[in-house]
């Protein structure tokens, strides 16, 4: 039996999918083979010794210690692309926001209550509200993956001029592109063309503060700016600058921090982009999915720290090794086999980064493999599986 602890409220069609007779689930264990988890932060949490795997459900995973976990060999799973429509459907909205100054009208409505002849105070006082169109304007999307690509397609069906940039997309990514959407190679010159301009990439050390003053510099006056990705990709004090410069009319962010809650031009969402019950459903079913196949089968699909990995069931047991990503390494492994033994039917490795996996089906293992695995310098982690 294995142990799963889930660290937040993970919706039940997702829990529903582990096997009671293979997974005993739980929101309290000490010492847990798998954590299931949507925004509880893991940064302070001594990571037990038996876990195997913490499943997202979700796709950021700053929340998560990657480094802490990949030097223990603990494979990290997120959920791209299962918010994917929550998110798209809120950056949509984002750009209605910002155009029509919908919010701030509705508030002032709201503080008429009790004058009267309410009607000819809406009519006097509307015009403060208005605001432009999106249908013809032009919309630079930075970051052209699963989220990044529904809001550009929808974005050319609401008539708008949409511009990309992504520096590594990928040929699944680009499939989903209309082919009207043009591609920019130069971040600079997209902001410089656009009236919108709207964030969906992930936030690590080469895009924190992504969008700073250099970049504020090339937009033109009245730029709107949505950030529904990660908060730490915008700058928030060249953002208050460019505010009190015109450069940027309206910015709308879903992630509210103290330098943006009162600023001026700036709407603070309290994180709602995949708030939705379809959304939440959508992760823990493919974080719960996923984390099960590796448990079980020691296969790996969508982890942030260890390449994809997936081998067919057709021999009695199967090794997994999760190691460092140097020379020398499957040498050190045929080298024990071989004294051992050991016959091998199938074998895959794959890296990704500074970490690789090692998937071997063997027909029989002696009680002492793990540990001469083990024991190899640049070994994280060893797992044997019995499959059949």
């Amino acid at each position: 039996m294995f142990e799963v602890l889930t660290l937040n409220k993970i919706a039940s069609c997702g829990i529903d999918r582990l096997d009671k007779n293979i997974f005993n689930v739980t929101d309290d264990c000490a010492n847990p083979d798998a954590i299931i988890l949507r925004s509880f932060s893991m940064h302070d949490m001594e990571l037990p010794e038996n876990l195997k795997a913490v499943a997202r459900a979700g796709a950021g995973v700053n929340n998560i210690p990657i480094d802490k976990c990949s030097e223990k060999g603990i494979v990290v799973f997120n959920t791209p692309g299962a918010n994917a429509n929550a998110v798209a459907e809120i950056a949509i909205a984002g750009l209605l926001l910002s155009s029509r100054k919908i919010v701030d009208g509705i508030a002032w409505a709201n503080g008429l209550k009790g004058q009267e002849d309410v009607g000819k105070l809406v009519e006097k006082g509307k015009s403060a509200f208005a605001g432009p169109e999106i249908k013809g304007k032009k919309l630079g999307v930075i970051g052209l993956g699963a989220i990044g690509a529904m809001v550009a397609n929808l974005a050319v069906a609401l008539g708008m001029d949409v511009e990309g940039y992504d520096p590594y997309i990928s040929v699944d990514a680009a499939w989903r592109l209309s082919r009207h959407i043009k591609k920019s190679n130069d971040l600079k010159m997209m902001v410089s063309r656009c009236d919108y301009i709207t964030i969906h990439m992930p936030l690590t050390d080469s895009t924190k503060n992504i969008i700073n003053d250099e970049m504020f510099d090339c937009m033109g006056d009245g730029t709107r700016l949505l950030n529904f990705a990660r908060g730490g990709l915008v700058d928030n004090a060249a953002l208050k600058r460019a505010i009190d410069s015109g450069k940027i009319a309206c910015y709308i962010t879903d992630f509210p921090c103290e330098e943006t809650l009162g600023m001026e031009n700036v709407i603070n969402i309290p994180h709602l982009g995949a708030s939705t019950p379809e959304s939440e459903d959508n992760c823990a079913v493919m974080a719960a999915d996923q984390m099960a196949d590796f448990i079980k089968y020691g296969n790996i699909k969508n982890s942030v720290n260890f390449p994809a990995c997936e081998l067919p069931l057709d021999s009695k047991y199967r090794i997994t090794i999760a190691h460092k990503n140097v020379p020398n390494m499957l040498s050190q492994f045929s080298a024990i086999f071989a004294d051992e033994n050991i016959n091998i039917v199938n074998m895959l490795n794959k890296s990704k980064n500074d970490y690789a996996y090692t998937m071997v089906d063997v027909d029989s293992v002696p009680e002492d493999l793990a540990e001469k695995l083990n024991s190899l310098e640049d070994v994280c982690k060893v797992r044997i599986m019995e499959l059949q």
